[in-house]
């Protein structure tokens, strides 16, 4: 198998591709570039693309097809960046990964605490050398009801981990699990909304889930609840939360995703207009948290993310069962 690796990053993943590519006895080339139609014929000679969050179209995937390309591997837990559908149509593999739950899963738990202790706030005052108290007091975690909305591996350890600090936890998922009941009550969607102090969202992106949290799940939620979104942007209908926020609906919200955000994170945007202005409006909130897409960053997570990509395609190509083969 010869791998075409793009958006590679040199400061973090080329090391982690060049141990592990070694390992697997994997041949591969690479670019820093992001895929476009410009850069697609860097991948001729190859059978598999390694990609990140690059939105790969139809006539991406014509392109790759037409040059030999077998496989699309990319190195996220998510695939709705891939018209993926159309790539199985012509015969071509996709190919997810996963990664070490713990990264998502504490930035997760890091939100919650900051929106608990309105540590936004009380930093930017601060910065300014405004040192009182007033408007500064927050709510401790132990006293929440916490809702966690989605229990794979990820929800999972958000729960596993948040048990630590003896919240009340209530728990969503069309497949339940046996080990969250250790832990957590499931209950309705509806019962999340009711009686949550804090919601935090595990789920995939799906046409099912677009928008779920939107202006009527928002009106069922307790006054001043949280929201905590590490997982996709398209989960939240955005106008519906920045009329929640204004409304004082919502209390607090922690977005590491957000709608629209191909094309602008992981991208050095300074100095540039940026076409997104939902974003402008929420970062000017003080009890907004916004953070670029990175929950998952950690050594760990990154490592996971470019092993499972070579081990993963290389199993597709070799005829191999793997669970992470997108049906």
């Amino acid at each position: 198998m010869k791998l075409y690796v793009y958006s590679m990053r040199d400061f973090d993943e080329l090391p982690d591709f060049e141990r592990f590519c070694e390992k697997y006895h994997v041949a591969w080339d690479y670019t820093n570039e992001t895929p476009c139609m410009d850069n697609l014929d860097y991948a001729k000679g190859s059978d598999v693309v390694d990609i990140i969050t690059t939105v790969i179209d139809r006539k991406m995937i014509d392109r790759w097809h037409e040059i030999g390309i077998q496989c699309i591997a990319t190195r996220t837990i998510g695939y709705d960046h891939i018209d993926y559908e159309y790539a199985k149509s012509l015969g071509m593999g996709v190919i997810h990964i996963t990664y070490s739950p713990s990264s998502v899963a504490d930035y997760t738990i890091m939100m919650m605490l900051m929106g608990c202790r309105k540590a936004k706030h009380i930093m930017e005052r601060a910065a300014v050398q405004d040192f009182t108290l007033k408007g500064k007091m927050g709510i401790e975690l132990p006293n929440c009801t916490v809702g966690i909305i989605g229990t794979g591996k990820i929800g999972k350890t958000v729960i596993r981990h948040l048990s630590g600090f003896g919240c009340k936890i209530l728990a969503y998922d069309i497949c339940e699990s046996e080990e969250v009941k250790e832990l957590a009550a499931y209950v309705s969607l509806e019962q999340i909304y009711s009686e949550c102090d804090i919601i935090s969202l595990h789920a995939p992106a799906t046409e099912d889930n677009y928008h779920m949290i939107n202006a009527d799940a928002i009106s069922k939620m307790k006054q001043g609840v949280m929201l905590i979104n590490c997982a996709r942007g398209s989960l939240i209908d955005t106008e519906a939360l920045i009329a929640g926020i204004e409304a004082q609906k919502i209390g607090f919200a922690g977005l590491d995703v957000i709608e629209q955000e191909s094309g602008l994170y992981y991208f050095n945007r300074m100095g540039e207009p940026l076409n997104n202005p939902q974003l402008a409006v929420l970062r000017s909130y003080p009890n907004v948290l916004v953070t670029p897409h990175t929950a998952f960053y950690t050594d760990e997570a990154v490592a996971n993310m470019v092993e499972n990509s070579i081990v993963c395609a290389r199993d597709y190509m070799e005829g191999k069962e793997t669970p992470f083969a997108v049906k």
